[in-house]
């Protein structure tokens, strides 16, 4: 069931209790519980990052970039996704964070609400360009892909092929920095600061592009409490607080965090915002079906409440939410982008993506089809067998499922409890 480590999310066995809940929260049914602990199929997992966020023992997490990965790099560069600003208290303004960044050890530190809105221009400028097909789903959420890809494999070429922020903002850097510094591309570390598993994937294994412009992730609960404490530090630098002007970040970017922020820049467009896993697969099956053909642009995100709703944040994400809305409200929705290097960016492809997402293959019960028949035959049986209660006492999610990983090899019908002795 394991075939090498595809993903970041981890078991640790010794707080797991082999309770249901991972198994019951995933969407995709790529979590047992065998042997009375928790195991992740990695080869279906989406990274969605829902067994971490229903874990009541916290016995699941995500491997990110270690602090001694940065060590390899001469020249560190932080890239915090706009989440990171609603995890501190109102009294903390973003430059004061910015600045903590600084302190830790970052030498540089790139704010990205700006390129959220460059981002929603390119988008715009997509959409006129390109009246159909409708709607075009948004790429920013590396869950919502691999989902499409998964379980929606026909709605692949209604992703909007522009590369994710966080993309083409260490695609700038990536650029312009080793001219700058004189420094060789690999002396040059760009560490994205996230909220969520899905990216650290979409960095190790991209799949719009042959290789990701950014060096790893380092997730906000890891770096929440060393901000804390450079803060703590900071506090009567008031030279270092003005190195980052507010005048600099964008309102309408700031947004990106939550769901609808990325629509909300889309003024001239029929739009539909979308978040949660459950809401998002149900929407995904609508355009599906095709009855979703008179809206020109989806933003879905599998977190509740978009990107604030974050596993690997910290913050309680309904006052998160609170904080993100007063940064909005304040920065109002006055522009920081030049239009005219939009134009330039978007017209040289410098915002697209390398190559189109493919389908992935669902998961086969056999690779032989003579194999695969006769395998759902014995399925379909043993599910006549099973009671149909879906509890999960038997380490699966549900009977069928059960009965798949027994032709599979990996169960036995005798593992629910319910079928009675002669019928094992």
């Amino acid at each position: 069931m394991n075939a090498g480590r595809l993903h970041p999310i981890r078991v640790n066995r010794e707080k797991c209790r082999g309770c249901v809940h991972c198994m019951t929260a995933c969407p995709i049914q790529a979590v047992r519980i065998r042997g009375g602990k928790a195991q992740v199929i990695d080869e279906w997992c989406i990274d969605c990052g829902e067994c971490i966020r229903f874990c009541p023992h916290n016995a699941l997490d995500s491997h990110t970039t270690s602090f001694s990965d940065l060590d390899a790099f001469k020249y560190k560069v932080a890239l915090p996704a706009n989440v990171l600003f609603g995890q501190f208290k109102s009294t903390t303004s973003p430059s004061e964070v910015l600045c903590a960044l600084r302190q830790m050890g970052f030498d540089y530190v790139y704010e990205l609400s700006a390129i959220c809105e460059l981002t929603a221009s390119a988008t715009e400028e997509f959409l006129r360009d390109r009246p159909q097909p409708r709607p075009m789903i948004s790429s920013a959420c590396p869950v919502v892909i691999r989902l499409i890809q998964r379980r929606f494999p026909a709605l692949c070429d209604l992703i909007l092929p522009i590369e994710p922020p966080r993309e083409t903002a260490a695609k700038i850097l990536r650029t312009t920095l080793p001219r700058m510094l004189g420094l060789r591309p690999e002396e040059i570390g760009i560490i994205h600061i996230t909220p969520c598993p899905a990216k650290i994937v979409s960095i190790n294994n991209p799949i719009s592009m042959e290789k990701s412009y950014l060096d790893g992730a380092i997730s906000i609960r890891d770096i929440f409490p060393p901000i804390l404490q450079a803060l703590k530090q900071s506090k009567e630098d008031v030279i270092m607080r003005h190195l980052f002007p507010e005048t600099a970040f964008s309102g309408l970017g700031m947004g990106w965090a939550l769901s609808g922020g990325e629509t909300r820049g889309l003024k001239n467009f029929r739009t539909l915002a979308v978040s949660g896993v459950k809401d998002t697969i149900r929407v995904l099956d609508q355009v599906e079906a095709g009855l979703l053909a008179d809206v020109d642009y989806l933003e879905c995100m599998v977190c509740p409440d978009g990107c604030v709703g974050g596993p690997l944040a910290v913050e309680n994400r309904f006052v998160a939410k609170s904080r993100i809305l007063r940064l909005v409200n304040s920065l109002g929705e006055r522009s920081v982008v030049n239009r005219s290097d939009m134009d330039f960016l978007y017209h040289k492809d410098f915002l697209s993506f390398h190559h189109p997402v493919q389908p992935l293959r669902e998961p086969v019960l056999d690779p032989d089809p003579a194999q695969a028949i006769e395998k759902a035959k014995r399925r379909d049986e043993m599910v006549r067998h099973l009671p149909g209660k879906d509890c999960g006492a038997c380490g699966a999610p549900d009977c069928r499922t059960l009965a798949e990983d027994a032709v599979r090899g990996w169960a036995k019908l005798a593992d629910c409890p319910f079928v009675p002795k002669e019928k094992r």
